[in-house]
């Protein structure tokens, strides 16, 4: 990285207590956020045709023929 970016990220983010505490705490949210959201894809395209929203079809109609 260039020493001016690096230079400009510290006094814009991490130069003051008041500005470093919400970076992080936001940091870690849009993280949080990010890594469910991809884990979550990554479980239904390893697990497709075998989880419940996937099958419920076949249960819920034939529980209704047999009424």
């Amino acid at each position: 990285m260039d020493l001016r970016l690096q230079q400009q990220i510290y006094n814009l983010l991490f130069r003051r207590n008041s500005v470093f505490v919400p970076t992080i705490f936001i940091g870690a949210f849009a993280f949080s956020i990010g890594f469910d959201q991809i884990t979550s894809e990554f479980w239904d395209r390893h697990n497709k045709g075998k989880q419940w929203k996937d099958i419920r079809g076949k249960y819920v109609q034939a529980d209704e023929d047999e009424e």
